[in-house]
């Protein structure tokens, strides 16, 4: 493909018409001068193998971000997967790559990142008592970064802990591979967990704990909430984590922190000026500038 050709790049999930992924990739693009479309494509775990084959037939693709509930199934689809992939199971970024007259696909896991700008930027302590909320594929990626906060240990408090499959990692699995404690508890204990907690990463979807939010009734000082789902915003469990005087990192937070990673692999050679990237983005889903 010429250089100066347009390139093509997409956000895939189910539903999608909320997603911020595009004002984001778009405004980068622009910046940095990058010839490059971004849409929303909305796919079931049922259309993931057939879509993924037929993009790789189509000439001009560069990247894919991805998200629920697709973030475990398409790593089976994946040629090569980076280091977080293979360790969680879990991806939310493709890239494609020619090489031999073929197209190769590498899954890889920006989340990890994301989730530790957002909660730096929030002012997360290092070693933090650690609590997740949910235990699916997000929460996997948020014990790799709670590790990278150097936590000895983590409650995952969920309804339901979902056992390690083939191919991809289970809470626990992904605290022995990055080296976190893993303690699962029921969700019973959440309020009570929470309440104790230096850092509070929330990777329920939207509403999954409004009920909580009615059990919290404290939190430490300078204690840190995470909640990946920014839409609607704020959810009531952040509202009530506000209201009793802890700091709220909102998801939107992770989102960019996460999509500064992808732009940097889907564009390559032209990504320059980060911090100039990081702030027109945040200018398109207005946030502040860092």
């Amino acid at each position: 493909m010429d250089d100066q050709a347009l390139r093509r790049a997409a956000v895939l999930g189910h539903p999608i018409g909320h997603s911020k992924s595009p004002l984001l990739h778009r405004a980068a693009y622009a910046h940095l001068g990058f010839a490059c479309s971004y849409e929303a494509i909305d796919v079931r775990e049922e259309e993931a193998a057939g879509l993924t084959a037929s993009l790789r037939g189509q000439a001009g693709w560069t990247g894919l971000s991805v998200t629920m509930p697709l973030k475990a199934v398409m790593v089976a689809l994946m040629d090569e997967v980076g280091p977080l992939v293979q360790a969680l199971g879990v991806l939310n970024t493709v890239t494609f790559s020619r090489r031999s007259s073929r197209t190769v696909l590498t899954g890889h896991n920006t989340d990890v990142a994301g989730i530790v700008g957002a909660l730096r930027h929030a002012g997360a302590v290092s070693r933090p008592r650690a609590v997740i909320l949910g235990a699916g594929g997000t929460a996997c990626a948020a014990v790799a970064a709670l590790a990278q906060l150097d936590a000895a240990g983590v409650d995952v408090c969920a309804r339901r802990i979902p056992e390690a499959a083939a191919g991809r990692a289970g809470v626990r699995e992904a605290g022995r591979a990055t080296g976190v404690t893993v303690r699962t508890r029921p969700w019973e204990d959440a309020a009570a967990a929470c309440s104790d907690a230096d850092v509070v990463i929330c990777t329920l979807p939207p509403h999954g704990a409004d009920t909580l939010a009615e059990a919290v009734s404290a939190v430490r000082p300078g204690a840190v909430l995470l909640d990946v789902a920014y839409d609607p915003w704020p959810s009531r469990l952040a509202a009530a984590w506000a209201g009793l005087g802890g700091t709220v990192a909102p998801g939107i937070e992770m989102l960019l922190y996460q999509a500064v990673e992808q732009v940097k692999l889907f564009t390559g050679e032209a990504f320059t000026d980060e911090p100039g990237v990081t702030n027109v983005m945040c200018d398109a889903v207005g946030i502040p500038r860092r």
